[in-house]
């Protein structure tokens, strides 16, 4: 199987424990990575150093230090530069593998030499990880997801395996608030990268109602706003088309937070 590298973004406000969950899952892999590359975004405390240090005895981790906050689009890119190996896996620090993950995308990246990106679905879970709250299915048909994408974002990030040169020739990650994954897929379907879902659950996530009440307010519709510029501009919806649908996007980011979780929770049923 080929080598691949696990690129993570951690900054200070992690929970110790979640990060030590997400290491386990890495170290409890039936394929394991040949290299966990860990941007530290900006100086962390020494709770998480001390998990770090935990783990650098059992992973291959190659720790990428920042002297300030970047966010996560630079912080990945920073990350990216510094991963070995031609494919590359993403994973948030507060999310827990499942055990054949890698295997899985690994054994499809050999079957489609083609293939630039993979991802799959996410279980989400709230609080402990048996207390599974949903999940987010994606579409796995290539013409699907690229029909999708006009829509709603067709992958979960913290899923996906890609290859690197194929992410650098599309531009890499940009600072895009909250929405850093979703715009570099739009850039990389605009060239023709072959892409791809597996129906498997590969992630158990972190959600529930904090989450939730985070992605709402101004700064989400002006992101909503950079990501329906993006999508005429790259030729993937018409005007109307990309107006029509940051209104139904942007909608939600002003209504009550129990309000906003029915529409969520339907629009990800999709």
């Amino acid at each position: 199987m080929s080598e691949f590298s696990v690129l993570m973004s951690l900054y200070i406000k992690e929970n110790p424990t979640f990060l030590d969950d997400c290491l386990e899952s890495l170290y409890a892999q039936t394929v394991q990575a040949d290299e966990v590359v860990i941007v530290l975004d900006g100086p962390i405390n020494q709770s998480l150093k001390s998990v770090l240090d935990k783990w650098h005895l059992k992973l291959p981790i190659k720790l990428v230090p920042l002297p300030e906050n970047v966010g996560l689009g630079e912080a990945l890119n920073c990350g990216l530069d510094k991963c070995s190996f031609p494919l590359v896996a993403r994973m948030d620090t507060d999310d827990i593998c499942v055990a054949q993950r890698f295997e899985l995308q690994l054994n499809e990246f050999s079957k489609n030499k083609e293939l630039t990106l993979l991802g799959g679905a996410i279980a989400e879970f709230d609080g402990d990880v048996s207390n599974i709250i949903g999940k987010r299915t994606v579409a796995s048909d290539f013409n699907q997801i690229k029909h999708l994408a006009k829509f709603r974002n067709p992958f979960n990030h913290m899923t996906v395996m890609f290859k690197k040169d194929a992410v650098l020739n599309a531009g890499g990650y940009v600072h895009h608030h909250v929405m850093e994954d979703y715009n570099l897929w739009l850039r990389m379907l605009s060239r023709s990268n072959i892409v791809g879902n597996v129906p498997d659950i590969l992630v158990n996530a972190r959600a529930g109602m904090g989450m939730l009440s985070r992605r709402r307010g101004y700064t989400y519709i002006k992101s909503e706003l950079q990501l329906a510029k993006l999508k005429y501009r790259l030729g993937i919806q018409k005007l109307p088309g990309a107006i029509f649908i940051f209104i139904l996007r942007a909608a939600p980011r002003v209504m009550p937070v129990f309000i906003f979780k029915k529409i969520y929770d339907l629009l990800r049923s999709k």
